[in-house]
């Protein structure tokens, strides 16, 4: 029989993390314990309040609920389908209680320390300068894709920022993505877009809020740039609603969280679809700590993609989980000579 508790815990940014709806200095997460003959699984439930669907409250209280009795929810893990966060814990702290509690969800090359992800290299909203530096570490540490948010400072400046790297680097050299988290206004957004194909991007995340699906398939119709849509996918978990934001708004891309889009199977069912509409995607981390970055790593290696995943943020908290994860270059890596200390 399966028992399960929970723990919460809070992280702390090193430096605090801007982004176009306001800055973090700290988050909380919860962890997920199922154990069973010996054996215990582990899983991350982590809400972002302001951009997830399900808030702290109603996560603490469905955790009780399955610690209470966890079989009706093992059972039919479609009953937390609006509470992807914690859907996410539930199906790694399965995997990982199914695999030996190893935090191995999904044993691989990547797990046996044998193979490394690419991943683009993150830089956070902050004063132009220090963005700049950044930029320059994530250089010189060997990103060959770098990712920045914008859409808070003055576009010309965030521009500037972009064709300083672009003078010195061509597009087959370094990879540049932004992220505008929703930030652009969507009568000046096609505006923008022009202005941001001079520095030859591979792709612009949300340009515009959510929710607009009209303006945004005229924006992907239109787009001299590739659009990755992201936030747009909150809250879309049934299979005939992401068919019908598939069909209507038509995008480049799909960035996919397993934390916000509805838990592994969730995300397994986006790709799916997506690649049944010729659309490309990647998978990003949100900000977990990192045994939910492990475990979303784990399952990105098995998807065989070749593109620059998101799963740089293990870095950012200065109480993380040790754990056997690496960046080595512009790759992460698990080390399996490390253990996780929890």
């Amino acid at each position: 029989m399966i028992k399960a508790r929970y723990q919460k815990y809070e992280l702390h940014f090193k430096q605090p993390a801007g982004t176009s709806r306001g800055v973090l200095k700290a988050r909380s997460v919860w962890f997920l314990f199922l154990e069973e003959n010996g054996v215990t699984g582990l899983g991350e439930c982590a809400p972002l309040p302001g951009l997830s669907i399900e808030t702290p409250e109603q996560v603490e209280e469905q955790l009780e609920n399955i610690c209470n009795d966890p079989e009706p929810f093992i059972n039919n893990i479609d009953l937390l389908q609006d509470l992807p966060s914690l859907k996410f814990a539930l199906e790694s702290a399965l995997l990982d209680l199914k695999n030996g509690g190893k935090r191995e969800p999904f044993p691989s090359a990547f797990t046996r320390g044998e193979a490394g992800i690419p991943i683009n290299g993150l830089i956070w909203m902050n004063e132009i300068e220090n963005m700049q530096d950044q930029i320059e570490d994530k250089l010189a540490a060997g990103f060959r894709c770098i990712k920045l948010k914008i859409g808070a400072k003055d576009f010309e400046q965030e521009l500037a920022l972009l064709q300083a790297v672009r003078e010195r680097f061509s597009s087959d050299q370094i990879i540049l993505r932004v992220d505008a988290n929703g930030a652009f206004d969507g009568d000046y957004a096609s505006e923008k877009l022009r202005r941001l194909v001079e520095v030859q991007l591979h792709s612009i995340e949300q340009p515009i809020r959510a929710g607009q699906w009209n303006k945004m398939a005229e924006l992907c119709k239109t787009t001299p740039l590739p659009i990755a849509l992201d936030e747009e996918l909150i809250g879309i978990n049934k299979r005939e609603e992401k068919i019908q934001l598939l069909d209507t708004i038509q995008p480049q891309y799909l960035v996919l969280k397993p934390s916000l889009h509805g838990g592994i199977s969730g995300c397994n069912e986006w790709i799916k679809l997506a690649n049944e509409h010729s659309i490309a995607w990647w998978i990003t981390s949100y900000l977990e700590s990192n045994i939910g970055l492990n475990a979303i790593a784990q399952w990105a290696f098995t998807k065989n993609t070749t593109m620059h995943q998101g799963l740089g943020t293990g870095q950012l908290f200065t109480n993380n989980i040790e754990s056997p994860l690496e960046i080595r270059g512009e790759k992460l890596w698990f080390n399996t000579a490390k253990s996780f200390e929890i």
